[in-house]
């Protein structure tokens, strides 16, 4: 399986992250993707390519031009005001006040566009996040021009980032740009399946009343777990999107039986739906020793995940997302890609 993977990655480090009432070094950095390249590298998947350019023509049919243009000014902007730091959410629109307004001074521009703090914003943000939009398209490229799956090594993650606004570590949707770009080649249904133990509340939230890509969503119940206000299994789709979103939230403590059962059980739908290409949010957070998550799921689990995904022999785009437990992040996640290949 071929992986795809930008150095331009690096252009974003955060030095703070907003955790716990104090700030830490990110808990997403990017010595992760360093774990995941040595182990690629260990188990003799070296097939490891630097993607083409970005595309940017899917990436504005799905996102809002407003939030696509604070992106690549918000450094600027913010530099030109003055701010000695990185950029971090200070101030969001509440319960009670203006949605459909958008300020004109970038540190409320910061807050309308974002919806989780912790997240911030750096001199190279843009860049990086750019590269990591290129992976994935470079991936998608390859399975359509007849591989069986690629693996696009994405940071900054992807899942999280909606429309129009960025948090979780998330700023372009990678995972959405491919299953649009698999609809743009011809597939007439696309299937997303997110294993990150959080919710993919972004991809959820660019889908929701469409009828030609089905969302699943393993995750952390809501009321326990970021993002807390999306991911209830009640949230189905609307319109023609009815029915075509899955959440399988889970509280703290699941294991790999009743995670894997949630598994089957979209792998199930997503089946008798008569998917034409899939693409996978591989986070692999939901591990036992995950700092930020609450699952229990060993390395070995992870394996029998890829198998598992595997044997619905689909057209498959791997896209990285989460997975904060450094030195396992790795193992972890090429477990799943070696899983999948066992099929």
């Amino acid at each position: 399986m071929r992986t795809f993977y930008s150095e331009d990655h690096r252009l974003h480090f955060p030095q703070a992250e907003l955790s716990g009432g104090e700030f830490v070094t990110p808990f997403e950095r990017p010595s992760r993707v360093e774990y995941v390249l040595n182990r690629l590298r260990e188990r003799g998947l070296s097939d490891i390519m630097a993607p083409r350019p970005v595309d940017m023509a899917p990436i504005r049919t799905l996102l809002d031009p407003g939030y696509l243009c604070f992106l690549e000014t918000a450094w600027e902007e913010w530099k030109r005001e003055g701010m000695a730091g990185e950029i971090i959410a200070a101030n969001v629109p509440a319960r009670g006040m203006h949605l459909d307004r958008i300020p004109t001074n970038i540190d409320g521009k910061v807050g309308y566009y974002c919806h989780a703090s912790e997240t911030a914003i750096t001199s190279g943000t843009w860049a990086a996040a750019l590269s990591s939009a290129a992976c994935a398209q470079s991936a998608l490229g390859h399975v359509a021009a007849g591989a069986d799956a690629a693996f696009a090594l994405c940071r900054p993650p992807g899942h999280h980032a909606t429309a129009d606004q960025y948090g979780g570590y998330c700023f372009i949707n990678n995972a959405a740009v491919v299953a649009q770009m698999f609809r743009d080649k011809g597939a007439a249904r696309v299937a997303i399946l997110d294993i990150d133990f959080h919710h993919g509340n972004g991809t959820q939230n660019l889908f929701y009343d469409r009828d030609d890509v089905l969302f699943a969503s393993l995750h952390g119940a809501p009321q326990e777990a970021y993002p807390y206000f999306l991911g209830y299994a009640d949230e189905t789709g609307i319109g023609k999107g009815d029915g075509l979103n899955l959440n399988y939230p889970m509280t703290a403590g699941t294991g790999y039986g009743a995670w894997a059962a949630a598994l089957d059980d979209a792998i199930g739908k997503i089946t008798a739906w008569g998917a034409d290409a899939l693409v996978i949010s591989l986070g692999v957070d939901a591990y036992k020793d995950d700092p930020i998550s609450f699952f229990k799921l060993d390395s070995d689990d992870f394996t029998n995940a890829g198998r598992r995904i595997g044997r619905m022999k689909l057209p498959t785009v791997f896209c990285m997302e989460g997975g904060y437990a450094i030195e396992a992040v790795g193992i972890n996640t090429v477990n799943v890609l070696e899983g999948f290949k066992d099929i």
